[in-house]
């Protein structure tokens, strides 16, 4: 039982650390893609509309799976910070791709159209799914 109290506290505060910066980077990440779409999810949110609201769910957890790949498989802090910083960039970027080539979705979003919203968080959470993949490493052996 002593064994299994020093590891908690020996890992504990490493654990809180590394979580913590992982939370701030999804912090970051969430602020940064609500002004990057075209609509504003979180006034929709407010004045009612479900459809935004389960956007935005999707947009964050579709940024948090690339992001929870890298604390699963990061060696150190930094690793961490460097590869969570490159998957949240390109999440982000990848979310872009997807607003500019489903056009007509904003306006649906706008309208509370839920079959709008449902397309869209099914293509962000499959590019957050291949890019969470894609951040495996066989040469560097990160898994």
């Amino acid at each position: 039982m002593g064994s299994v109290l020093q590891s908690f506290q020996e890992g504990f505060p490493t654990f809180l650390i590394w979580t913590g910066a992982a939370g701030a980077m999804l912090i970051l990440a969430v602020s940064v893609y609500v002004l990057l779409t075209p609509w504003k999810e979180l006034a929709l949110v407010k004045g009612g509309n479900g459809t935004a609201g389960l956007a935005l769910a999707g947009a964050i957890v579709g940024l948090a799976i690339p992001l929870a790949s890298c604390l699963a498989s990061s060696v150190s802090l930094l690793d961490l910070l460097l590869w969570g910083v490159v998957s949240l960039i390109l999440q982000l970027l990848a979310y872009r791709l997807t607003d500019l080539l489903l056009r007509d979705l904003p306006k649906r979003i706008q309208n509370d159209e839920a079959g709008a919203a449902i397309v869209l968080i099914g293509t962000k959470l499959a590019s957050a799914m291949l890019l969470a993949a894609g951040l495996w490493d066989p040469a560097l052996q990160r898994f």
